[in-house]
């Protein structure tokens, strides 16, 4: 199991990556809009080049989710079914649900809703 953890985009999100075997695990902190939302594509970008075969998004410690954030997560769907790897996305705050419900993202992200504090244990 091996973790990095990548540089912070003017403080407003950090995303800490963790492997184990064909499994990446993404665990995003702070804010996700236009500006950090590169970040977080690249991240997932490097764990798929990497061979994952499973990619959880955990979205618990994320304070801030924009129109920017859910085409990443959009486009890790599509992504998803074009490659055939499994994607999970984990969330429990209202800033993270509440526009993933409103845009319909929930139900298409099959989004895991998990108690505040258990994604990262997850």
């Amino acid at each position: 199991m091996t973790a990095t953890s990548l540089t912070p985009v003017d403080d407003l999100v950090s995303i800490d990556v963790v492997t184990s075997g064909s499994s990446v695990r993404l665990t995003v902190t702070g804010e996700v809009d236009s500006s950090s939302a590169p970040a977080l594509r690249a991240a997932l970008d490097t764990a798929l080049a990497g061979g994952a075969r499973e990619l959880v998004v955990d979205l618990d410690r994320v304070t801030f989710l924009d129109s920017a954030g859910l085409c990443v997560l959009a486009a890790a769907h599509r992504r998803s079914d074009e490659q055939g790897f499994v994607l999970r996305v984990l969330a429990s705050t209202r800033a993270v649900t509440r526009p993933l419900q409103i845009t319909g993202l929930w139900q298409l992200l099959a989004v895991e809703q998990v108690e505040p504090g258990e994604g990262s244990a997850a």
